[in-house]
């Protein structure tokens, strides 16, 4: 593991961090700022809609534009919402969140280029169910189908890993924390309805999305406002402590300081909103629209939402709260002895305690188990979209379908701390050829992002 954990050490920080930042540059420029400047049409066009119903056509092998966004929002807004933050704040300072900030900022037009790409390069399979994505756009845009398998190979990989030991783990251990629930019977179960989902397909994946993901976020961004509320007074000091720690170069030896804040920073927002990383592209891509550049808007909303929206409440909630004083977390990791109530989850849980007391931390678990939760099934889904890449044996697909809920049933009773390191690992890979992807196809995602908003104009 020792390998692993310096590829991922290496890999996260200098080199990634930077080709994120300059792809997120590159279209933001080539769109004319348009996540500022678009604000209203794309606004317009992903909120705006909410109020308008509309339903998926029967036999289209499509969700609806909303259901693709849950889907994709459920898999991306996960732990790393509540404990990626945490641990970006505690290790890298508060800094870390302005450079979340920027990230998210530029990633918004790099998801928006994703959305738009998988949805232009999308094909039906066999059962007349849409298919895109990464490997769509890179066999079909770049032409180049062994680059599209390399990507596939890695999302089954991180598929199993990031989606089903790490996610079954911390849906285990806060069902054990807080409720004393066998481990084991909580991997069974999460493992069987995981099962049953993933056979309804797409459609299936997107109403039960539809339905949980906008519980869980109203229910932990409406506990986080109300934390922060509570704490007013302390809200312009910790934005104060944001800018500060964000742009301080004097800092002493092993303290906080604005390289180590923009490396966690930006490292734990690409983790936030998975822009650049392609897989959340692979749900939008069966969204039942028409107009590719419409599609990514919702890319925009997305970045938007699970950074800019969700991942700000939790690192306010722990500026303001009390929970966190920077001083005494440089002591702890100066001394190597970090209590692990200080890192992650736990952090986050003992803010919201700071209000609602024990139900607080009830609060952070419930929407720690239903983020785990929905990640796993955009997880599943994406593997078994990947292998669709690499193999059309159904041996192979039938060894997926058992070897999935197995690493569930695995990661809920293992320790798997570990393999977190394999996590970034896999992460890594997977922006290593989709990121020069992105940019070499910017040419005609921002043709088609322009021609729509012209013809958009000229309608209205």
């Amino acid at each position: 593991m020792a390998f692993l954990s310096g590829l991922g050490r290496f890999l996260w920080g200098g080199p990634l961090p930077a080709a994120f930042l300059v792809i997120g540059l590159w279209y933001t420029f080539g769109s004319g700022f348009f996540q500022i400047f678009g604000l209203s049409v794309w606004l317009k066009t992903t909120v705006g809609s909410l109020f308008r119903k509309r339903e998926c056509k029967e036999g289209a092998g499509a969700v609806t534009q909303f259901q693709a966004l849950a889907t994709a929002l459920g898999a991306t807004v996960g732990t790393g919402s509540i404990a990626g933050v945490a641990a970006a704040i505690f290790y890298g300072g508060p800094g870390a969140v302005f450079w979340m900030w920027v990230s998210a900022f530029l990633g918004m037009m790099t998801g928006c280029a994703e959305k738009i790409l998988a949805v232009r390069h999308r094909e039906k399979g066999e059962d007349g169910k849409w298919r895109g994505g990464p490997m769509q756009y890179m066999e079909k845009g770049l032409r180049l189908p062994w680059l599209a398998k390399v990507f596939a190979a890695v999302c089954v990989a991180e598929s199993l890993v990031g989606g089903g030991l790490v996610q079954a783990n911390s849906i285990a251990a806060a069902l054990h924390e807080t409720a004393g629930s066998g481990k084991l019977l909580v991997g069974v179960i999460v493992a069987v309805v995981t099962v049953l989902v993933l056979a309804g397909g797409i459609r299936r994946i997107g109403r039960l999305s539809e339905a949980l993901t906008p519980a869980m976020a109203l229910l932990f961004v409406g506990g986080g406002t109300l934390v922060i509320a509570s704490h007013w007074q302390a809200v312009p000091g910790a934005f104060a402590q944001i800018f500060q720690y964000a742009f301080d170069v004097r800092a002493a030896a092993g303290g906080y300081g604005m390289w180590l804040a923009l490396r966690y920073g930006v490292a734990r927002g690409v983790f936030t909103n998975e822009a650049g990383l392609g897989m959340s592209a692979i749900a939008h891509a069966c969204a039942d629209v028409e107009e590719p550049a419409e599609q990514g808007m919702w890319g925009i909303f997305e970045v938007f939402f699970a950074t800019l929206v969700v991942c700000t409440v939790t690192a306010l909630v722990i500026l303001t709260s009390g929970v966190y004083d920077p001083a005494a977390a440089i002591a702890m990791i100066q001394s190597g002895s970090v209590p692990p109530e200080m890192v992650g989850a736990p952090l986050t849980a003992a803010g919201f305690a700071t209000l609602f007391g024990e139900t607080g931390e009830w609060l952070v678990s419930v929407c720690l188990i239903l983020f785990a939760f929905t990640s796993i099934l955009g997880a599943g889904y994406y593997g078994r979209r990947g292998l669709e890449t690499l193999t059309s044996s159904r041996w192979v697909m039938a060894a997926y379908h058992l070897l999935f809920p197995a690493c569930i049933v695995l990661g809920a009773v293992g320790n798997v701390s570990a393999v977190w390191e394999l996590v970034d690992v896999f992460n890594g890979l997977l922006a290593i050829p989709n990121l020069p992807a992105l940019l070499l196809l910017s040419p005609e995602a921002l043709h088609l992002l322009r021609d729509w908003v012209e013809r958009r104009k000229a309608k209205t």
